[in-house]
């Protein structure tokens, strides 16, 4: 198979594209599936190229509708249970440790 770069001067998907895509991201598809999978993606691009005609000269940038503040905080130490009430509120615990039920079986 002939590995190539993907062509970015054409609208289209080719499916020798599609398969370079597959191969990078290690999928394996059917002829069938790179055929669809061009259509797909040419539809999707000629979508964004639609996007691109759209004159946006006058719509502010996206970013500048929300300011932007440090919502960061230092962190704080601050008074909590103690370990025994916290156990005491379980329904079950063994020691120091919280019983939970059986997630995973490997029966």
């Amino acid at each position: 198979m002939v590995i190539s770069p993907i062509d970015t001067a054409t609208p289209s998907i080719s499916t020798d594209t599609v398969r370079y895509i597959a191969y990078l991201i290690r999928l394996k598809i059917l002829d069938e599936e790179t055929k669809v999978f061009s259509q797909q993606f040419s539809q999707i691009i000629e979508y964004f190229q639609l996007l691109n005609e759209i004159d946006t000269r006058e719509v502010p940038p996206a970013n500048e509708n929300c300011p932007m503040n440090n919502v960061f905080r230092d962190d704080q130490v601050l008074p909590s249970m103690s370990r025994e009430e916290f156990l005491n509120n379980l329904p079950q615990h063994e020691g120091y440790y919280v019983k939970v039920p059986l997630i995973f079986d490997d029966r």
